[in-house]
């Protein structure tokens, strides 16, 4: 079973400092925000960690093993090098999806993202999950044959609008039926923070894109006692998806049952 703990890192007060005391040049912004999306990354990808930055504004991580303190410290550490805060809120669950649920209550209860009185919220629904061998499950889907299909035919804007809407059908499908959550992490790849689901659901999200987009998806899938102890089994077994063409492999050779809780 797994137990996903999840964090949102959102900016304190953010959108009026971007206009005060007048409005501030759009790449400054975009810079700012890129570079913070790095040093998260980067703190919690040092700790076995994934970052993704949603937003921007918004960053959602998957922090199996990191505590209280290492979340304190990663705010101290935004606080000494950006001129704005940041809140966060902690949430673990078997569904992603609720832990971020729980997670952004933490933070909303402290203030809108915009009052000015809000800085540097930590908050746990719960106490950090006791670590497991399989509490983070991590999907990593890419798009068969993007290269030949898209990036050597299309200019690069309608291959991105290719990549974005398998990426839309994706996130809708895993979110409503199974409480996973997708981000788009650039190229044709495509990262998932999921429940323990079963070859036939993976089967049915990939089918499901393939109907509404056109797009044709595989999907590595690993386990492990954090997101990057996960991923690295999900890129080795999606690796295995591209040498054997198959549509869905799980990794260490372990297939989750059909019989699965979610079909």
């Amino acid at each position: 079973m797994t137990e996903t703990q999840l964090t949102l890192v959102q900016i304190d007060n953010y959108g009026p400092w971007t206009v005060t005391p007048e409005p501030r040049p759009e790449m400054d912004l975009q810079v700012l925000q890129s570079r913070l999306y790095a040093d998260v990354a980067a703190f919690v990808g040092s700790r076995g960690g994934y970052a993704f930055p949603t937003r921007y504004d918004n960053l959602v991580a998957v922090t199996n093993g990191l505590d209280r303190n290492e979340h304190r410290r990663l705010q101290e550490s935004l606080g000494n090098r950006y001129p704005v805060t940041a809140s966060l809120g902690v949430g673990s669950d078997a569904s992603p999806a609720t832990a971020l649920d729980e997670a952004t209550a933490q933070v909303q209860a402290a203030g809108s993202a915009q009052d000015g009185d809000r800085r540097e919220v930590l908050g746990f629904a719960s106490d950090p999950p006791t670590p497991g061998p399989e509490d983070v499950a991590i999907a990593h889907f890419d798009v068969d044959d993007v290269t030949g299909e898209y990036t050597d035919r299309l200019n690069a804007y309608d291959s991105l609008l290719v990549v974005d809407r398998a990426a839309v059908s994706l996130m809708g499908h895993l979110r409503e039926a199974h409480g996973g959550l997708v981000f788009f992490v650039g190229g044709d790849n495509f990262v998932a923070a999921v429940p323990d689901i079963s070859t036939t659901a993976y089967r049915q999200a990939i089918d499901h894109v393939a109907e509404e987009t056109g797009v044709s998806l595989k999907v590595g899938v690993g386990t492990g006692p954090t997101a990057a102890d996960a991923g690295m089994t999900a890129k080795h077994a999606l690796e295995r998806c591209r040498h054997d063409g198959t549509a869905v492999e799980f990794g260490h050779d372990h297939e989750r049952p059909e019989s699965a809780a979610d079909d």
